[in-house]
């Protein structure tokens, strides 16, 4: 069974800093991200080993950009950071979505 199918998944945009390699420029990019949150059960058809991967399964997130532009010079830069996946237990404390801060004030 794909692990996939363990997963709801919604695309997100959370913000970054970053400083351009070649003009030396701090700037703010807007980074797209794939939230994937675990179903509340397992989809039907698997087996023991699949329940096992389920059961340890946790909520995260994994980005989909690898590159941005500089805002100041335009030259494309890859994104200076080894991690791809970060899982959101790991986000706790750090600034919120604009989508996640307006369902919290509702």
């Amino acid at each position: 069974m794909d692990e996939r199918q363990f997963f709801t998944e919604k695309p997100e945009q959370r913000p970054a800093r970053f400083q351009c390699p070649r003009c030396r420029r701090t700037n703010d990019y807007s980074i797209r991200w794939i939230r994937r949150t675990k179903k509340a059960q397992m989809p039907g058809g698997g087996d023991a080993r699949d329940r096992t991967i389920f059961e340890k399964s946790k909520d995260h997130l994994i980005r989909v950009d690898t590159e941005v532009a500089c805002k100041t010079c335009a030259k494309r830069f890859e994104i200076p950071s080894h991690r791809t996946l970060v899982f959101l237990e790991e986000l706790e404390g750090l600034p919120r979505d604009v989508e996640e801060d307006e369902d919290v004030e509702e």
